[in-house]
């Protein structure tokens, strides 16, 4: 397969913190001219069976696949898993544990914005959750949104949900060397999402690759709906540098929110080695 091919490997449904189905996801996909897709639900793997059966009726072949939060020099950074066994009862327990610390932090977070005046933020939020398990700062905004607080959900996390800002509470999730170890050990690749939007330095970026191929990280996300033009460009070259593979992904959430549609991005630059070339014996047709 060339990387020409319109994969999308990166996006979400109502199993995290989505709006639509694995089922919607997959025939909007199609109907956008995506031939390879994954479903990448945050922390969560309870989708995968019916998006790849999805895949199938839609005529799409099909990656597993996972969007892990981790904790890396204070930030949370983002691993996406592909093609990995979603039986595997270790990334499974894995991902249960990682999903456990949200719901406290779901009650802080509501209780800071109850500090500013906006009560009930917690029984709100929890009316956009799928999976209460999996509650999140993008639940929160949606009801701010819908409770005329802020414009868009943006507005709703420069104003409330980033740090510094009332509704703003920290979580340690898994760490790298975990989020990795689960991967690769029920058969997955493990990829380094949307790179350019974390908030770290070029020693703290290099850190972060360094240590990720060192516990056998193989990727990086190159051509993101979270990345610029120049990002594409960049992250190649960072590609080429640590010789990871490429991967690509819109990291759509919603026909109302999301920048970039499924399958609508660039293909990836030429010189680089598609992810889903490692994984062909992985991919379902």
């Amino acid at each position: 397969m060339s990387s020409i091919l319109n994969a999308d490997l990166h996006c979400h449904s109502v199993v995290s913190d989505g709006t639509l189905t694995p089922e919607e996801l997959a025939a909007r996909a199609a109907a956008n001219g995506v031939e390879l897709w994954a479903l990448t639900d945050h922390d969560e793997i309870g989708g995968q069976h019916r998006a790849a059966a999805a895949a199938r009726a839609n005529g799409m072949r099909y990656l597993t696949g996972t969007e892990i939060s981790v904790t890396f020099a204070g930030e949370t950074v983002h691993i996406v898993g592909l093609g990995f066994d979603p039986d595997d009862a270790a990334i499974s327990q894995g991902l249960y544990d990682t999903r456990g610390g949200r719901g406290k932090r779901a009650q802080e977070m509501s209780e800071g914005l109850a500090k500013v005046g906006i009560h009930g933020a917690y029984e709100g939020a929890l009316k956009f959750v799928g999976n209460p398990e999996l509650i999140s700062r993008t639940h929160f905004a949606r009801f701010l949104v819908e409770q005329g607080h802020c414009r868009d959900t943006p507005e709703v996390f420069r104003k409330f949900l980033t740090e510094g800002k009332p509704g703003y509470v920290p979580h340690r999730w898994a760490t790298l060397k975990d989020a990795v170890h689960w991967i690769t050990a029920a058969k997955g690749l493990a990829v380094i999402a949307h790179p350019g939007r974390y908030k770290f330095t070029a020693n703290e970026e290099y850190a972060l690759f360094l240590e990720f191929k060192a516990h056998g990280g193989k990727a990086i996300e190159v051509v993101t709906g979270s990345h610029t033009p120049a990002e594409f460009v960049e992250y190649a070259d960072k590609a080429l540098e640590f010789d990871f593979a490429a991967s690509r992904g819109s990291d759509f959430h919603s026909p109302d929110e999301s920048h970039c549609d499924l399958g609508e991005l660039p293909p990836l630059p030429g010189a680089l080695t598609p992810v889903w070339e490692l994984l062909g014996d992985r991919i379902q047709q």
